[in-house]
């Protein structure tokens, strides 16, 4: 758990300072050391951790990669809880046939393979960075969709939603300032477990060409590119899938020990 939260902290800052910790500009060119291996397998300190087939170097883009990955990642989850929560408190609060379009949504949103959904959308549209972010937060919303109308039932049932109704308040108000403060925590640590996926959709969509386009960078991006170079120069495809790896299972972790720490529906 430790080492966990100290590789997502160093991981924040490469987000945060990206621009002062790349060594060069991340699309610059240098044909003349094309495939130059890392220091300590034959090359120097000049690109620590090698160049790519087109002499850029691989630590930048590295660097750079992974802020646009997880920005990424954390602007699809925003609009994925967003959404979810809004269409929870919807079905929660008219009940009905409100309700029951909703819950055929959300079970039409689970059965449904998004993969093979975002590749169609993708295809069909062509691409964009902000058609791409929202479409992945598209992805899991029926998890926050179904959590919330659970907690804004068992919260309608309570003295304290009661007291407040009885006082005036109107939906707005009873919801977004009485209750969803109260579920607040269970709605964090759904995020923190469903912001692996969201790294690992990206990673898989732009490593297929259908995510993040050149010039811009992220860490599927550099996985697509060095599965050519797998035999000659595999540090291309090694670290960025070493990054991903160690990321989402970081992630996973803190997620976990956050539902155990402050999830109350499981004490």
């Amino acid at each position: 758990m430790q080492l966990a939260l100290v590789w997502l902290t160093v991981v924040l800052a490469v987000v945060v300072f990206a621009d002062r910790l790349a060594p060069y500009d991340y699309a610059a060119l240098d044909l003349r050391h094309r495939l130059a291996a890392p220091v300590g397998f034959g090359g120097d300190v000049a690109h620590l951790l090698g160049s790519d087939e087109l002499g850029r170097d691989v630590l930048s883009r590295l660097i750079v990669s992974i802020r646009m990955s997880l920005l990424i990642a954390f602007g699809a989850t925003l609009i994925g809880a967003s959404l979810g929560t809004m269409l929870g408190f919807l079905a929660a609060h008219f009940r009905g046939w409100v309700e029951q379009v909703i819950l055929a949504c959300v079970d039409f949103q689970a059965s449904m393979p998004f993969l093979i959904l975002a590749l169609a959308v993708l295809a069909f549209f062509g691409n964009s960075l902000v058609l791409f972010v929202a479409l992945l937060g598209l992805h899991g919303w029926e998890r926050y969709a179904r959590v919330t109308r659970a907690l804004a039932m068992s919260a309608g049932a309570q003295g304290y939603v009661m007291a407040v109704h009885q006082l005036g308040a109107g939906p707005w108000r009873l919801y977004l300032r009485h209750v969803l403060p109260n579920i607040a925590s269970t709605l964090i640590v759904t995020m923190t477990l469903a912001f692996p996926d969201i790294i690992l959709l990206e990673s898989g969509l732009s490593f297929l060409g259908l995510g993040v386009q050149p010039p811009l960078t992220s860490l599927g991006n550099m996985v697509g590119y060095g599965r050519d170079y797998l035999t000659r120069a595999p540090w291309i495809l090694v670290l960025p899938s070493l990054v991903i790896s160690l990321t989402t299972l970081s992630i996973s972790l803190v997620g976990d020990w956050l539902r155990d720490r402050i999830d109350k529906t499981l004490s």
